[in-house]
Order: structure tokens, then C-alpha cells, then sequence
């Protein structure tokens, strides 16, 4: 029988939570490995939003920065821009020591082991891994989320286009973030720089509660985008129909309720989750991926504070480093917790309003934006601190 891989700190997940996990933990003098099951570092989803307290979050990693110098800020309060996402894997890749990403690596299952309680995965090549820390970064289809017991995301009545379009001469729309609303879908248009604009299409889902799959053929999802905007200003029209084929995607939006955010045991032994695993969100306010950033600041800082000192110490009994590790991750989700119950009431409320909720439910929805958030920018305002 083959003898498990020991490592320190496993992450599960080389997306932008799992990178910027990893990149935290180094900057605090942690070792971890972060096992991606696909064979190359990939994202979905053309762009990201992310405003001041991402931005923030990326200082603290180290990566700002550069990446500000990929793309233009927005107008309005405070620092917000529009990233390509891959611009920003890359970023938090190559700042992390070689060896510590692990691609091919899927995992199918976590348990924890009866004689040391260190969590155990299996992997899909039919290798297993201990680890004395698990972190679950694997979005919103997570293993290790069905590990903690957590209830499964759920699905808006809404889907989303998203690509870029490139203009070699440069556009005309200067750095305003544009959207525009018809009785179906809004189309929202974002320069990331003066060649280049991200846009997305949100559309209301009219199947059955359970859904239908979403094409995923980019030329099928074109055609299919024109149509639904065809009465949309000429501007709009040009903008999809010149778009690149490549970066097209369509998605179902899903989200994990504020009220399981709010109640949900986000531990287990040394095991946790971060980004969307954790608490994924509509883009209504353009901070799933800051959130999951500001993830990796505090996860990191909490372990460091508990272990930094005494880590590598033989010295040091087992059972008191984990009750050290235990002790890290409760801090952790404590901290985060009731920011991402804001976050997530708030993304849930704008949810409602934009799919057919019946006027009872937009009309408690408006009640509630108003007496919650009335100050609609609050939450860009926020600081995770420092590493």
C-alpha cells in the first residue's frame, strides 16, 4: 500500500484564492504546496473588479503594483480597476517558490486520519496526501466544503456572458464603468485599458428552477448574446459582435446564502475553506475575487501568529501544534465572518432585484438595501489589515 505524501499546508485550488493562500503564507515564512487539478493554470471569466480593498490585499502580497500597471483605474470614489484575470494568476504565480504549485492534482476526497486527526486527501492518480493544515480553495463545487458538512451553493435565476473586446486604434469610452438595462438583460461595459474593454451580459433565466445547461460553444454564445441585445444602443451591438471568441464564457450565478455564511462550521480539525468555497457571491458588487484576497491575508496571518515561531521545532508536541493550528483557523473565521455575511446580504439583495422575484420580494429587497446599505460603497472601504 502506498505511503502518503506528508506535507505542512495543503491547498486545494490554484485559483486566484489558492494563489494568493499560498503567496501569503510565503510572505509570512510558511511552506505549502497548492494541488490544481487542471494541467495548467487557467480562468474563467475574462475580467475581475477589484476596488480599493483588494487593492489593499494586494499590497500586502506584494503584486499591486505590477499589476497596476496592466490597467487603467476608474472613475469614481476610491481606487478601482478592471483586471484580466489571467494577468492576475500570473501575477501571484510567479511570485510564489518554485515547486509549490501542483498541477494535475485533483482531489476527490478529504478524511481525517483515526490516529493523528491530520486531514487526508485522495487524489484522482490514486495517491494520497496528509497535511497537518488543509485550506479548501477549490471553488464553488468543493470538495472540501462536502468534507465540512457545508450546505451546496444556490443557483440565481440569472446567467452571464462575459469576454473582451479589443479595439487596435483605441476606444472612445474613457475610464467609465457603463451599464445598460433592458426588461431581460443589462450590459455592462469596462475598459480595462485604452485598447481594451471587459463586458458582461447578464440575462434573466426563464427554465425551470433546476436549470439547463448553458452553451459553452463561444461562437453558439455570440449569436446567442447578440440576440438578447439586439434592441441595445449600436455601440453594444459592435462591441459583442468584434468581441474575442476565445474569451467568452457563460455562466449560471450562484451564491451561498447569508444566512449559512452566517451559521456554517467552517472548520473542521485543521480543515478550512476560503474564496468561493467559502462564500460565493453574485458580481453585483464586484468583490468575490477581493474577498477571496482578503481570505488569504487573514488566513495567513492568524496561522503565522499562532505557529510562526515554534513550527519547525521538534521540540514542539504534535497535539500542542494542532491545537495551535485549530486555535489559528477559528480566529480566521471569526474574523471573516460577519464581513462576508454584509457581503453576501448585500450581492443576495442585488440578486433579487435583478431576476424576476415578483414585486413583494423587490419591494422588501429595496426596503432592506436601503436600511442595511445605505451607504451603497461601504464595503470597498474595508481593511483585512496586514499580513
Amino acid at each position: 500500500m502506498e505511503v502518503a505524501e506528508e506535507i505542512e499546508i495543503a491547498i486545494v485550488g490554484g485559483g486566484i484564492c489558492g494563489l494568493a493562500t499560498a503567496l501569503a503564507l510565503h510572505r509570512k515564512g510558511l511552506r505549502s504546496v497548492v494541488l490544481e487539478r487542471s494541467e495548467s493554470l487557467r480562468a474563467t471569466g475574462a475580467g475581475i473588479t477589484i476596488r480599493t480593498n483588494g487593492w489593499r490585499a494586494l499590497d500586502e502580497l506584494g503584486v499591486a503594483s505590477k499589476l497596476r500597471q496592466t490597467a487603467m483605474p476608474l472613475q469614481g470614489g476610491g481606487e478601482t480597476r478592471c483586471l484580466k484575470r489571467m494577468d492576475l494568476i500570473t501575477a501571484l504565480a510567479e511570485s510564489l517558490p518554485r515547486g509549490t504549485i501542483r498541477l494535475g492534482c485533483q482531489a476527490l476526497s478529504v478524511r481525517l486520519d483515526s490516529s493523528t486527526s491530520s486531514p487526508s486527501l485522495h487524489l484522482q492518480n490514486g495517491s494520497s496526501i496528509k497535511a497537518k493544515v488543509l485550506i479548501g480553495c477549490d471553488g464553488t463545487n468543493s470538495v472540501v466544503a462536502d468534507f465540512l458538512d457545508l450546505n451546496p451553493s444556490k443557483l440565481f435565476s440569472l446567467s452571464e456572458v462575459r469576454g473582451f473586446t479589443m479595439y487596435p486604434s483605441g476606444h472612445n469610452f474613457g475610464n467609465h464603468f457603463v451599464q445598460v438595462k433592458g426588461d431581460k438583460c443589462t450590459v455592462g461595459r469596462i475598459p480595462i485599458h485604452n485598447k481594451l474593454v471587459y463586458w458582461f451580459v447578464t440575462q434573466k433565466v426563464m427554465y425551470g428552477r433546476g436549470g439547463l445547461e448553458v452553451p459553452k460553444d463561444p461562437e453558439l454564445i455570440r449569436q446567442l448574446t447578440l440576440e438578447a441585445i439586439k434592441d441595445f444602443p449600436s455601440e453594444m451591438i459592435d462591441m459583442i459582435s468584434k468581441s474575442d471568441t476565445e474569451s467568452l464564457s457563460n455562466t449560471r450565478l450562484r451564491y451561498r446564502s447569508p444566512w449559512d455564511i452566517l451559521v456554517g462550521n467552517f472548520r473542521k480539525g485543521s480543515v478550512t475553506v476560503a474564496g468561493d468555497a467559502m462564500h460565493t457571491m453574485g458580481p453585483f458588487l464586484g468583490q468575490g475575487g477581493s474577498a477571496g484576497i482578503e481570505d488569504s491575508i487573514v488566513i495567513a496571518r492568524c496561522l503565522a501568529q499562532k505557529l510562526a515561531e515554534n513550527y519547525d521545532k521538534k521540540s514542539r508536541a504534535r497535539h500542542i501544534m494542532m491545537m495551535k493550528v485549530e486555535e489559528a483557523l477559528d480566529k480566521y473565521v471569526k474574523e471573516r465572518r460577519m464581513r462576508l455575511v454584509l457581503l453576501s446580504t448585500q450581492t443576495y439583495l442585488a440578486g433579487l432585484l435583478q431576476q424576476d422575484s415578483g414585486l413583494i420580494v423587490k419591494f422588501v429587497c429595496i426596503i432592506l438595501m436601503t436600511a442595511l446599505f445605505s451607504d451603497m460603497t461601504r464595503h470597498t472601504r474595508y481593511d483585512c489589515g496586514c499580513l
